[in-house]
Order: C-alpha cells, then structure tokens, then sequence
C-alpha cells in the first residue's frame, strides 16, 4: 500500500494536540484585527481575540496563502508520501480552489505521486469530523483511494447546525439585513442556522432567548439524526468563548444519545470573525444533512 497523509487546514477547528498526534497537515488562513494581520504562529490566544470583538473590533480574513500550500504539500511529496487533502467548504472561501490549483501544479512536477483535494462543503468542527473520520479509516489501514471514496459518498451525511448570540456579526457578513439585525436585538431573537448539502450558511429558524436557541440545536439533530439515532456516539461541538453553553448542549444530547466519545473546542479566528462570540455549534452524521 502507498504511504499517504491526511491535510486539512485551520478552519477545521481541530485543536493542535490531535492535529499532532494524527500527524495530519495542516494550512493556515490568516485575520486581520485592530490593523494588525495575524498568521500561524501568532495568533491571539482565543479569549483575547472574542474579547475584542465583543469591544467593537471587526475582524477580517483573508484565504490560505499558495505559497504556504504549496510548501505544505511538497514537504510530504519529497518524502515520497500521496497526499489527500480535506477543504474548508468552497462555497464559503477560495481556499478550496487556491489547493486544487497547487495540487495540479505539483502534479505535474511529481507525476509518480497521488494528490487530491476534497471540498468538504462544510466548516468548523463539521469539517473537523469529516477529518476525524478519515483519520480512523487511515489508521485502520485503509489505503488513501478507500478513504477519498468513504468521504466523498458520506459528505452529505455530516450535519452542521448552530446559533449566534449577536446578530451584527450575521448583518455584517451579509447573512441578514441591518433590520432583522437591530429589530432581532431588541426582541431577543437567536437564529438557528445550518450548513446546507452546496456548503452555505443558511437560516433555518429562529427563537427568542439564548437557552432556547441551544435546545433548538439538539431538537434539530432529533430531527435530521434518521437511522444514525441508535449508532450514533460521536459528537462534535464547537463555541465563541462560551465553553459553558457548549456544554450544556452536550449534556443535553447525551440524554437522548449513546454517545461516547465529545470533542468541545473553540471556533478559530477565522471563522469567529463571522459568526461571532457566544457561536455554538454541534455537528454529528445523519441520514442528510
């Protein structure tokens, strides 16, 4: 069997520990905050970066640099190792498109190795758990083509539902009008969003009050969880600096799930800078997402 890596990039909000333990590669998307640009290695630590936000800092984010992707896949070329790659979703960044273009260029360059990159069509710790998987599949043993052909026939089974607690963040991202943004505020209202089958951000619904908005993630995994209700023992969940509510969520859908095994960790900058403090997320595989 040819030797192969697993890459992803930092959208996957995977903390660095696993990302080292799985030796799995990684590319960085970089912010801009208060006029400074932050890259790999020097990134705000989380609790600052929300804090700013929250003190009126707009942050902005730019895509994987392709240079860094390039240097990034020729390391493990030189080695003699394929390389299939797992995207951030193309419908929300060009990064997808920036690492399939290096891709083919360093095919041609190393035409004795496999390179291939896949558009996850989702974010955050969905595209995380999508990585996750194939992470297991990899070291199961299973070879690089077995892996790209599990992911590519279940990519429409990894769910992706979460709510924000400030819709400015939602308004100035162009999700909703500067309307429903300042009226939503008054009343209270939460949205509920999903990450759809194209890979966009899209509204589902909305209630009025925070600890509603969490309990509505977990009625919407009852709703879309399909066969996956008695097998499913895997969830991921994600948050703007809200650790405590993350974990509500969790205690929430482990009283109706077997689930074993939680991974709850931060929304990275780049994604933040979107979505916002007090974000939570759960992702889990369904039926469709």
């Amino acid at each position: 069997m040819r030797n192969y890596v697993l890459m992803t990039d930092n959208n996957s909000d995977l903390p660095d520990s696993y990302m080292k333990e799985h030796q799995l590669g990684c590319s960085y998307l970089s912010y801009s905050i208060d006029g400074t640009q932050y890259d790999h290695g020097d990134f705000l630590p989380v609790k600052e970066f929300y804090d700013r936000m929250r003190g009126g800092s707009m942050p902005t984010t730019a895509q994987v640099n392709p240079e860094n992707v390039r240097k990034l896949m020729e390391e493990s070329l030189k080695k003699e190792l394929d390389i299939l790659y797992l995207a951030f979703s193309s419908a929300l960044s060009g990064s997808y498109n920036t690492c399939r273009l290096m891709a083919e260029e360093l095919r041609e360059e190393y035409p004795d190795r496999k390179i291939e990159v896949i558009d996850t069509l989702n974010a955050s710790l969905g595209q995380g758990l999508i990585v996750h998987k194939a992470v297991q599949l990899k070291e199961q043993g299973k070879s690089m083509e077995e892996v790209s052909a599990w992911v590519q026939s279940h990519l429409q089974n990894f769910a992706a539902v979460f709510t924000v607690d400030d819709l400015d963040n939602l308004y100035r991202g162009g999700r909703i009008s500067r309307t429903s943004a300042i009226v939503g505020g008054m009343m209270n209202i939460k949205p509920i969003l999903h990450v759809d089958d194209a890979g966009k951000l899209v509204p589902i619904g909305k209630v009025r009050g925070r600890k509603k908005s969490l309990l509505a993630l977990v009625d919407e995994m009852d709703k879309r969880i399909g066969s996956y209700r008695d097998s499913c023992d895997t969830i991921f969940v994600s948050h703007g600096d809200c650790e405590a509510d993350a974990q509500y969520v969790v205690d929430k859908v482990k009283e109706k799930y077997p689930i074993r095994h939680v991974l709850v960790h931060p929304v990275g900058a780049t994604i933040g800078a979107h979505s916002g403090p007090g974000t939570v997320a759960l992702f889990f595989m369904t039926d469709k997402k």
